[in-house]
């Protein structure tokens, strides 16, 4: 919703302004759909050749992503919480053995459907029973584990941040191919200097439509809308460090209570609900 309002916000402000001021939208209006077809078929070429199959369905699958309103919300990282707590708490009372089951078969662990918001998301299911499998096992120490959580989310950052980087590109590439177009388009007013200079006129204004669209679209759009999915991709990024510095500290030898306070310290801070409310929602659940 407010990717659409900036948008329209961005729009209003400059052809508004333009059009007040005396300008004649025609003009634009009619050079729009060539220089669209060219800039756009020349930045979309481009911008398969820059990246791989892997890339490109990423980030055609990662951009719809923008007009939808974060779901890593103060609510999700209680529920998150307290996942872990009853996990941890489990695991306490009866033993590491006690959460063979729940780990190996989180499809069909009462613990996981009873914290159906992230225990139904297959990134932060998978990551948490990895680790707790590991913990279970008894092979690694609390160093090791962190080494290795450490690397897996670097990678999964590296991944998430794959379309973003690519998206970056393509805005920096929108204002030169903003300029080819328009040079192709004073080249064929070149060659047609014999015309009327209204003829002219026309024509040189046209092929200035093909700059303004490419930096408009490059800063306008397209620079945005990579901003705002980096800004995703760090979200979750946070999610996954919550669960590790939780678990990390449950391996230290902290109760559930205070290693799930270990992962609340960590989130960010418009996101990350107080003591107290986390206390009364681990209660509530019980």
């Amino acid at each position: 919703m407010f990717v659409i309002v900036g948008y329209v916000v961005s729009m209003v402000c400059i052809f508004g302004v333009y059009i007040v001021h005396g300008g004649n939208i025609s003009v634009i209006l009619h050079a729009l759909p060539f220089e669209m077809i060219t800039i756009f078929g020349a930045a979309g070429g481009a911008f398969v050749v820059n990246n791989q199959p892997k890339v490109l369905k990423a980030t055609l699958k990662m951009i719809p992503q923008a007009l939808k309103s974060s779901k890593y919300t103060k609510a999700r990282y209680m529920e998150l919480l307290a996942l872990l707590y009853d996990i941890l708490q489990k695991a306490r009372k009866e033993g590491l053995m006690a959460i063979e089951k729940d780990v190996e078969t989180p499809h069909e662990s009462a613990l996981f459907k009873k914290h159906a918001v992230v225990g139904s998301d297959h990134h932060v299911v998978e990551f948490m029973t990895d680790y707790l499998r590991m913990m279970v096992s008894g092979n690694l120490n609390a160093h090791e584990i962190e080494s290795l959580m450490d690397s897996e989310i670097d990678t999964h950052h590296q991944e998430a941040h794959a379309p973003v980087a690519a998206i970056a590109r393509l805005a920096g590439a929108l204002p030169a191919f903003g300029i080819v177009a328009a040079v192709l388009g004073v080249v064929n007013t070149m060659g047609s200097v014999g015309q009327p200079p209204a003829v002219l006129g026309g024509m040189i204004a046209s092929a200035l439509v093909g700059t303004f669209l490419g930096i408009l679209l490059a800063y306008g759009f397209v620079e945005p809308l990579g901003g705002l999915l980096e800004q995703k991709t760090e979200d979750a990024a946070k999610e996954l460090q919550c669960i590790k510095t939780t678990l990390l500290a449950s391996m230290q030898g902290y109760n559930p209570t205070t290693a799930i306070e270990f992962g609340r310290k960590v989130l960010f801070s418009p996101d990350r609900p107080t003591f107290a409310e986390l206390e009364n929602h681990v209660r509530g659940k019980k």
